[in-house]
């Protein structure tokens, strides 16, 4: 990654809101921002993956068990997908009520620290 004060051209105020940045990169609260992302983002990615990668064997290889007839011609495989979209969009609400609770009060603090010190 190519440092701002490093390139060629690169004007005062581009040096001062990289310093500012970096400055508050290195806080305690960015630290803390970045970790309540993670502590989401990571384990629903993977459980949804999971989930994902589940139903691709199972049609695969279960294809008596996807085939079982659950109520007129709706199968246990036209289930599983549906679930599928019904997963995703939880996960969705799931994340933005996180987002909105965890993420933004931190984030809009540290957007707020940021134009004081350069001034906007």
């Amino acid at each position: 990654m190519t440092d701002t004060n490093d390139r060629p051209g690169a004007t005062p105020e581009a040096r001062a809101q990289h310093e500012v940045y970096e400055r508050l990169h290195a806080t305690d609260e960015f630290r803390d921002l970045r970790r309540r992302y993670r502590s989401f983002a990571i384990p629903w990615t993977v459980a949804f993956l999971v989930w994902y990668l589940l139903y691709v064997v199972m049609s695969n290889w279960a294809e008596d068990f996807m085939n079982t007839k659950l109520v007129g011609n709706i199968n246990v495989a036209l289930v599983f997908g549906l679930l599928q979209f019904a997963s995703t969009f939880g996960i969705a609400w799931l994340y933005s009520r996180h987002a909105n609770k965890q993420l933004d009060p931190v984030a809009s603090e540290l957007e707020q620290r940021y134009r004081r010190e350069i001034g906007r």
